[in-house]
């Protein structure tokens, strides 16, 4: 019988989400391992996947089959081919577009209304009602909601903590300035609103792991692939952005931003 081999890392990432709970310890500590640090499978040796799981090698290869691959060099091919076409950086993204013929900006603000649109639409999808009225009741409930989102998330987070000050909602905005998390000014009774996306920061998943170890309940806007923050028993809240020309527009996360801090304004009584 031929295997059920994934066809892409997404693919990957999505089997381990979904296969993980149920594998032995050590194959569980390997899944863990490789859910946080997957950008190192493509030039890791077994040996060294093995060390950063705490796991003896053979456990890796076990690993490996239970994910539907003959062995490790199967699993590290796919994500070699991901490596090989990695997301274009910016120029490389303009280029494309003018070459498109997507360069006048009339065209340009018509491709971005439709992705924001379709992303719009994918929302109410994508957000799970019960999720959604957790992470408000444990938001509304927090002593001080600290919030972070770095690199393209910034945006999201500064917004909410403009937002929650004109509600008079006590919240913290970390933007790890000299790189200093402030992670010793959340309490227990609080609570973090921690916003990534692939290629996830490990600054906000640090941060996020960190606030839940001192009692702080963790709520976090990300994507439907593997997010770390999964792990962190994170109430997700998951949000799918589609992109124009490799550019990702946040109409969708920032929709739910403003729905976020009106309901918790509305339960608050602010």
């Amino acid at each position: 019988m031929p295997r059920d081999v994934p066809a892409s890392s997404r693919e990957f990432l999505e089997r381990l989400h979904a296969r993980s709970e149920g594998l032995p310890r050590r194959l569980r500590d390997c899944a863990d391992y490789l859910a946080a640090n997957h950008d190192r499978i493509a030039v890791s040796t077994v040996a060294e996947i093995a060390r950063g799981a705490g796991v003896p090698p053979s456990a890796v290869m076990r690993f490996a089959k239970a994910m539907g691959f003959a062995g490790y060099s199967d699993l590290q091919r796919l994500f070699r081919a991901a490596l090989a076409n990695p997301r274009p950086d910016y120029e490389s993204r303009l280029r494309a577009l003018r070459e498109a013929g997507a360069g006048s900006p009339s065209a340009l603000l018509a491709e971005f209304v439709d992705s924001g649109r379709r992303s719009l639409g994918s929302l109410a999808g994508s957000i799970d009602p019960r999720s959604l009225d957790m992470a408000v009741s444990r938001l509304a409930r927090a002593g001080t909601i600290h919030l972070i989102g770095l690199r393209r998330s910034f945006p999201v987070a500064s917004y909410l903590a403009y937002t929650f000050e004109k509600m008079a909602i006590a919240a913290q905005l970390h933007a790890e300035v000299g790189r200093l998390s402030g992670i010793a000014a959340v309490r227990a009774g609080d609570a973090v609103l921690a916003v990534t996306f692939s290629p996830y920061a490990p600054e906000t998943v640090a941060f996020a792991e960190a606030a839940r170890d001192r009692g702080a309940a963790v709520v976090a806007i990300t994507d439907p692939g593997l997010s770390p923050m999964r792990r962190l028993d994170a109430t997700p809240l998951v949000v799918d952005e589609v992109d124009f020309g490799a550019f990702r527009p946040l109409a969708a996360t920032m929709t739910l931003a403003i729905t976020l801090a009106v309901a918790i304004g509305a339960v608050r009584g602010t």
